[in-house]
């Protein structure tokens, strides 16, 4: 996010600053041990609260910081910055903007605050082992029974999986009734009979993030944990909030990139070959300068994409090709530069490699970019 020009911008930057030295004090060195544990630890959520972290753009009456979505674009960079990517901070927010969006006062009152201090964790479950992308695939069941509602079925690929206190449940209320009869249910997990959580995925990258199936077998959920007014709403919801999880997926990939060409700049400055630094030869000159030009024209596509969020004017259409351009040209990027690192871009100690691990995933989730080559292709 561009932060120069004004006294609003010098708050971003001063709040950026508090926000890279949190990352590079308290995320990026446990890393290691993160994936090696395949979670983070839950005192660097309370600590992320503390700092204003989390729920910036959400209304402080509703429980949130009361900020802008600027704030939150910029903890994004700076965790991708950081190579930080096991901190699942993406998903939560989501998920609270889904409360802070269709929640009642009441809901809002519940689960935000603890959300905004990171003492409850959330996740969003909707891919399913039979329906990822396609959300009206889902099977997991929801019945009405008195004053709750009796939950049936998994779901995989869930961040935030393992430590989640609070799950968004995507599920079916009326299976006969196609995308209308999807509804949307939070369920709080401690001590919840009948939930529990199967193993944490083994991906190829992202390790320290804790990706996981989840199981319901007659789960009862208050009934007052639907969120909106009915039953039924469920896809609408869905299609409304959608837009907000791609452009944060876009911000997090142009900040990967322009990290990547920093990266590589400064190793191809001090490497030499043949008797002369890397960056004296045309080649890697050229590809600097090709990476260095689509990190320039990604941050203004972005930028703007984040301005339209902050203004209402942000649609589906521009969302999904902002998804699928951005993630698109960071597996390009990382691996051009990853390239230009030789044998040492392979080794996982060099932060390119793991940026390289870590990039792959973000064509695929939010919706695959052939599925939002679908969409755009929809509204020409």
């Amino acid at each position: 996010m561009d932060t120069h020009g004004s006294t609003a911008s010098g708050e971003l930057e001063l709040f950026r600053d508090a926000v890279r030295r949190f990352v590079e004090t308290e995320l990026t060195p446990n890393e290691p041990r993160w994936r090696e544990q395949q979670h983070v630890d839950r005192e660097a959520w309370r600590k992320a609260g503390e700092l204003g972290l989390l729920l910036c753009a959400v209304p402080a009456e509703r429980g949130g910081v009361g900020a802008d979505v600027r704030y939150d674009a910029v903890v994004y960079e700076e965790l991708a910055r950081g190579g930080a990517m096991g901190f699942g901070k993406h998903v939560h927010e989501i998920v609270a903007h889904y409360v802070a969006a269709y929640g009642t006062p009441a809901q809002q009152q519940r689960w935000l605050p603890r959300m905004a201090s990171g003492e409850a964790i959330a996740a969003i479950a909707m891919s399913e082992p039979g329906a990822g992308s396609d959300l009206q695939g889902v099977r997991t069941r929801a019945v009405r029974d008195g004053d709750a509602y009796v939950v049936n079925g998994s779901k995989t690929f869930i961040s935030n999986g393992h430590i989640a206190d609070l799950v968004l449940l995507v599920c079916k209320t009326d299976p006969q009734a196609g995308a209308r009869g999807t509804s949307l249910i939070m369920v709080e997990t401690p001590g919840l009979a009948g939930f529990r959580r199967g193993r944490i995925l083994d991906k190829i990258g992202q390790k320290a993030q804790d990706t996981a199936e989840l199981f319901f077998d007659d789960v009862r959920v208050p009934a007052a944990n639907l969120l909106g007014p009915e039953e039924g709403r469920g896809f609408a919801q869905l299609m409304q909030q959608l837009p907000f999880e791609r452009t944060i997926i876009a911000v997090s990939a142009v900040a990967t990139i322009e990290r990547a060409v920093e990266l590589t700049t400064a190793y191809a400055k001090e490497r030499r070959a043949f008797g002369k630094a890397l960056i004296e030869m045309q080649n890697t000159r050229f590809k600097l300068a090709e990476c260095s030009t689509i990190a320039r024209v990604g941050r203004v596509f972005v930028d703007d994409c984040v301005r339209r969020l902050m203004d209402g004017t942000m649609d589906a259409t521009t969302a999904s090709m902002a998804k699928w351009w951005a993630t698109e040209m960071q597996c390009q990027v990382v691996d051009e530069c990853l390239q230009l690192f030789g044998g040492y871009g392979y080794m996982l100690e060099y932060p390119i490699a793991r940026m390289y691990a870590d990039s792959r995933v973000q064509k695929i989730y939010g919706g695959t970019n052939e599925i939002m080559k679908e969409l755009i292709a929809r509204s020409l």
